[in-house]
């Protein structure tokens, strides 16, 4: 799933902790990250600094409750 426009930065994580199974960021390069790493979280908070926002990124959750979860974050945010 293909997300754009994530302003509330805190917000996204906090969705994603709330997320049982896996939650990948797919690079340009195809490579998948786990979103719940503190790690790839300061790599995205980095990058948001950056661009004052994140435009566009895609995400894989390996359960589909989570999807489900992240879906709502998006209709609220």
């Amino acid at each position: 799933m293909k997300i754009k426009n994530i302003t509330d930065i805190d917000k996204f994580f906090e969705t994603i902790e709330q997320c049982k199974g896996k939650v990948e960021l797919v690079t340009s390069e195809g490579d998948r990250i786990n979103l719940k790493s503190k790690l790839c979280q300061y790599i995205m908070m980095s990058k948001l600094f950056s661009d004052a926002k994140i435009d566009e990124v895609e995400i894989i959750a390996s359960e589909p409750e989570d999807l489900h979860r992240i879906l709502d974050y998006l209709v609220r945010a």
